[in-house]
């Protein structure tokens, strides 16, 4: 099998509920084998359980690292995209109340193809990354949507040293299909184009050139 971000020959390390997963020696990355994908279906179904209530405390107390690293890092006058933002835009309304102007795109719940023809200050990918079918493509895709000096802030939960994977809980969901390590943020980093990468806890960011 090969890796779906670096393109090396990834091992079989973990048969779980739902389906085979392979590790990559190269990147690091460990992902859920492609025929075990969810049908596109079955996919929306799920991601229409999740609760985005965009007026719902927990969620956004959840995503307040992401709000901040915007409101840190950027003035109202500079634009974001909110890419994978399902069915609850929750991070745009949060910047929205701050006078930041943030466009929305969700290739399932707001498929709105003309923000690929703009580049943005910063972009923000909650909960996103993980979900990613074809990485490699989708990280060459941001960061061109970027301008200069512009972040991609992630949120994801990323495999370390002390996780056993057969019981790490954050792979018990059907559509988490890519999983990363620190060694493939650094991997991204220097391949697709950024000048930078830093990690926080569960928070991703890159710096382009």
């Amino acid at each position: 099998m090969n890796c779906r971000l670096c393109k090396s020959t990834a091992a079989a390390s973990y048969t779980g509920r739902f389906g085979d997963y392979f590790e990559c020696k190269r990147c690091g990355s460990v992902f859920l084998a492609p025929e075990d994908h969810l049908n596109a279906t079955d996919e929306r179904a799920r991601y229409e359980l999740h609760d985005n209530d965009v007026s719902g405390g927990d969620y956004q107390q959840f995503v307040t690292p992401i709000v901040d690293k915007v409101l840190a890092s950027f003035t109202t006058g500079q634009r974001g995209l909110d890419y994978g933002c399902g069915t609850g835009p929750v991070i745009s309304h949060m910047l929205g109340k701050h006078g930041y102007a943030v466009d929305l795109y969700d290739p399932i719940f707001v498929n709105e193809t003309l923000v690929f023809r703009n580049r943005y200050d910063f972009i923000v990918c909650c909960e996103v990354i993980e979900h990613f079918r074809h990485p490699a493509r989708e990280f060459l895709k941001l960061q061109q949507l970027l301008k200069p000096r512009g972040k991609l802030i992630c949120m994801t939960q990323l495999l370390d040293g002390d996780i056993d994977f057969s019981e790490w809980r954050y792979k018990d969901d059907p559509t988490h299909i890519f999983f990363y390590r620190a060694r493939t943020i650094e991997f991204i980093q220097k391949t697709f184009g950024f000048a930078a990468s830093t990690i926080d806890g569960r928070l991703v960011v890159f710096d382009n050139v």
